[in-house]
This record gives structure tokens, sequence and C-alpha cells, in this order.
């Protein structure tokens, strides 16, 4: 039930904090045998605009497309390898050639989205441990959403317009999942990494590939047949040389195309124990940084016309401060100063639906886009929580919504609060980034009753109550009818379903539905 959410990695991201352990020994093989890769950094982020320095990146993911061989099919043609670099953890002088030589490679496709900003952070995130002059450029490269114009049939130059869409709509667009920002601005600098920090993190390298992959077909079909074009595959290991040579000229340059794979086949015979066993760590002069294997020509083509270069100058080095910023700060004086600490301040209450109002004593909120989540969170454990109707609705639409249900706004956009005065004491920033954390801010400030009986009781997607009868299974068929599909494996397993009295969406007690409401007991500490 409900959407795709992120791409689904073919193999789980190798996490790497020492230049010591097997995971780093595959990256730099990996470097040398792929084509192609995926980058993208994190950092926490600073709350001030004009701060003097850069953040530095704690997290660099690169993702690769790699021979089938890592996965044991022979018959496949590539297998994807994520890396998440521990830029906290490793000493960076230790890999700060080996990333250079990567930026720089001619044989290795760098993808990006809007990467020009994450090389800035990473080259001053390197300058300060020493390593100067950092990374200089980053080429050639590909930005995804250029691609994604193209996709479109909207040609543009090389250079991006302003106005761009997000990583995560491109990714709905064309990958048709959903990839969620939410962990965006969460603390990057905080160890150890939350398993779902780590899942984010290579999602957003991996994602790269694949829709570079989808572009890539789409070329293919616009000229020749794929029977036309010659692919490489990463499978001659198993064959003798006499083998390749007498393979069928599929092309006019076979010569080349024949020795590259015989090239191969020998290369690969002397690092075969490395194919095969992850766990042998070689010295360096055994890997190279530069690709095994050329361009192949389709590749090729897509660089030269759709390739570019990051060339960082000298300005790109310095943050940049605004100077109307700063004036208008300077003018500010002690009385702004106290105004915004109390806009700020903690909630004060009482709430609007408290019985001094004339409230029926059932907490309810109203949900802005940036804590979206934290309205799904809060249903899960049975408390009224609505969300604008729109995606952009204006302020004013906000607080007349609030208003009129007597609800509490949540949000985490500090604007909103200098509009206190319009409705009273029904604005409340929430502070943390990520949801669970929302959730018990929430339960906290305002001293909301949670108890097991109360989770699940609501509908996740319209906020509607379930009806206080749970269906059969022969009900549950008949009110599906024409609305929803129920998984045939469910009819001879006896689950007990709900449905919304408001959008008349069917749940069942499944292993979902379990493992959702052991995750609030957890995270309510109803055991305690």
């Amino acid at each position: 039930m409900g959407s795709n959410q992120n791409p689904t990695l073919k193999t789980k991201p190798h996490f790497i904090s020492s230049i010591e352990s097997d995971e780093f020994s595959l990256l730099r093989w990996a470097l040398g045998h792929s084509s192609t890769v995926g980058l993208d950094a994190e950092w926490k982020p600073f709350r001030t605009p004009n701060s003097p320095s850069f953040p530095p990146v704690s997290i660099l993911q690169l993702a690769f497309l790699v021979p089938g061989q890592l996965g044991g099919d022979t018959e496949s043609r590539n297998d994807s390898l994520v890396f998440l670099l521990d830029l906290q953890s490793i000493p960076l002088p230790s890999i700060w050639e080996l990333l250079r030589d990567m930026f720089v490679s001619p044989d290795i496709l760098k993808l990006g989205f809007r990467f020009k900003q994450d090389l800035i952070y990473l080259s001053s995130t390197f300058c300060s441990q020493g390593c100067d002059p950092g990374f200089e450029k980053a080429e050639p490269y590909l930005d995804i959403t250029n691609i994604y114009y193209h996709l479109q049939n909207k040609h543009v130059g090389k250079k991006l317009p302003k106005e761009t869409k997000s990583l995560a709509a491109i990714c709905e667009e064309v990958l048709r999942v959903s990839l969620s920002k939410e962990l965006q601005c969460s603390d990057w600098s905080r160890r150890p990494l939350t398993e779902e920090q780590i899942s984010y993190a290579a999602a957003d390298a991996y994602c790269l590939l694949e829709i570079f992959s989808i572009f890539q077909c789409k070329l293919l079909n616009q000229g020749k047949s794929s029977q036309d074009i010659p692919k490489l595959h990463f499978s001659n290991e198993s064959l003798g040389l006499k083998e390749i040579l007498e393979k069928p000229d599929v092309s006019g340059n076979i010569l080349r195309l024949k020795a590259c794979e015989a090239s191969e086949m020998v290369k690969s015979t002397v690092c075969e124990s490395h194919l095969r066993v992850h766990s042998v760590v070689k010295p360096p002069s055994c890997y190279s940084h530069r690709n095994a294997l050329p361009f192949d020509d389709t590749l090729l083509k897509i660089i030269r016309k759709y390739g570019e270069r990051i060339l960082l100058k000298e300005s790109d080095r310095k943050p940049r401060t605004s100077k109307r910023k700063a004036r208008r700060k300077a003018s500010l004086g002690s009385n702004s100063k106290k105004e915004c600490s109390k806009d700020c301040s903690d909630w004060q209450g009482p709430p609007p639906w408290d019985s001094s109002f004339g409230g029926d004593g059932c907490p309810k909120f109203l949900c802005d886009v940036m804590v979206e989540g934290l309205a799904k969170h809060l249903r899960c454990v049975g408390i009224d929580a609505a969300i604008p109707s729109s995606k952009r609705p204006e302020p004013r639409q906000l607080l007349d919504k609030a208003h009129k249900e007597g609800r509490v706004l949540l949000t985490r956009d500090a604007k909103l609060l200098k509009h206190q005065y319009l409705i009273g004491n029904q604005v409340y920033r929430v502070k943390s980034l990520l949801k669970n954390d929302q959730l018990l801010e929430v339960i906290e400030t305002f001293q909301l009753k949670i108890d097991e009986d109360q989770l699940m009781s609501r509908c996740t997607k319209c906020n509607g109550r379930f009806i206080q009868k749970p269906l059969t299974t022969e009900e549950a068929i008949a009110a599906a009818k024409g609305f929803q599909v129920i998984p045939d494996c469910l009819y001879d397993r006896n689950f007990e379903f709900w449905q919304c009295t408001d959008c008349n969406q069917l749940y069942w007690e499944g292993t979902q539905y379990h493992n959702a409401v052991q995750k609030f007991i957890d995270v309510c500490k109803l055991n305690e």
C-alpha cells in the first residue's frame, strides 16, 4: 500500500570509515573498472547564511556501474556499487589524490545534481586539512537537470536555467519513485549515522545512475537500434583468447573492440582473486585510477554532445555575504532582538481545544507542507492532524483554516510566527528535524496523552476515523470493488480489515500494521 519510496538499491551501500577496510579496497577497484559515477555530498546545514566559512562535508557518496561479475551473475552486464565515504573519520590527505584523479579522469563520466556547490564545499573541507588547493574542476561532467530537460524534449544549452526542478521531482517524473528529502537537513556530523540516513544518502547517488540509464535508452531509440550499437560485456573472463577473436564482427571497428575485450580477459586473470573475494586488500600500486576500458561509442557521443566541465574560480572559494542583509542586520536594535526571541519562544498555551476556550478537549493540529510527514505520524498515534489542500497555500489560508477549525498550526517556517496576532496563540514552530523527534516534541509540548489503544486508529491517507467494527474478508472484498485491489494472498489468512469512514480506504492487520504499532510503542515509550 502507498507509493514506492526511494529507488531500490541492488546492493547494500558500503560505508567507509577507514582506508584499511575491505570496502575501501573495493572502492579503488570500482574506480578502475567503471566509466560512470554518480556523485553527491552531505553536510550539517549552517543556521547563519552569512557564515565566514563553508560547512564541512561529512559524507561523500559515489555510485558506480560496474561489471556484473561482482554479483556472481555472468549474464548481467552491470551491477551497481554505492559507497559512502565518512570524511570525519578518514584522514583526508590519504584520499585526496584518489578523488582528485577521479574528478579529472577523462575515462570516467561524472553525474551530479547541481554538483558545483557540493564541489565547492568539498574542496573547502579538504583545504582545511592541508590538501591545498582542494579540487579545482570536474570533467567530463553531466548534470541530471540537463538530462531531464532533454528527456522532456526541452533543448537547453549547457548553462542550466536558474529555476530548475528538485531531484525529488525529477525522480518522481522519470523513475516513478518518491525520493524522500526529509533527512536532507539532518545533522550529518553526528555519529553513528542512522540506517535511515545511510539509505537516504545512498539513494541520492544511486538515482543519478538510474536516470542516466533511461536517458541512454532514449538516445538509442532515437538513433540506431540497440542491435546496431556494440555494447561491451564484462563477462569475457571465462572466454579464451581464441573465442574472443573468432566472435563475429558487429561493427566496423572490430580490431579495437576485440583488442579491448582480450585485454580485459588478461587483466581479469591478474585481478581474479580481487574480483571474487572483496576481502583481499592490495597495495595501491595494483590499482588504476583510470578506467580499464575506453568509453564505448554511444557513451562517447553523449559526452561530446551533452558533457560539460565544472571549473572553480577563485571567487567560488570564498563564502558570499550579502551587503544588503548585513546592513539590515546592523540596523536592528535591541527591541527587534527581543521581539525575535519572543516569537521563537516555547509554547505558552493554552491550546484552542482547551475547555476554557469552549473546546472539546480533543487535540487538533494543522501541519503545513514543511512538516507534512509529522502529520502522518500524529495520525498513526490517533491524533487529528490535517494538512493544507494546496501544496503552496498562502499564510492567510493556513491561519484561517486553523482558526476556523480550532487547530494549532505546526510549521518550521519562522516567518509564520509574525502572524500570531491574527489568531492568537495558535502557531507553533517545530524545532526538531526528524519525524520521530518531531512527534515526541509535539507530544511533550502539548502534553498529549497517548495509549496503545489509540495507535493506528486514524487513516494516514486522509486523517479520517476508522469504522468501529472490523470487516470480514467477504465484506472487505465487497467494499473494495472498483476502488481498491486486495492481494489474493490475504484471502486465506483470516485478517481483520478496517475502513476509513471518510475516504473508504481499506487497511488490514498484516505484518506492516504490527510493525507500525511496535514502532510507535517504542517511539512514544509506551512500555516504560
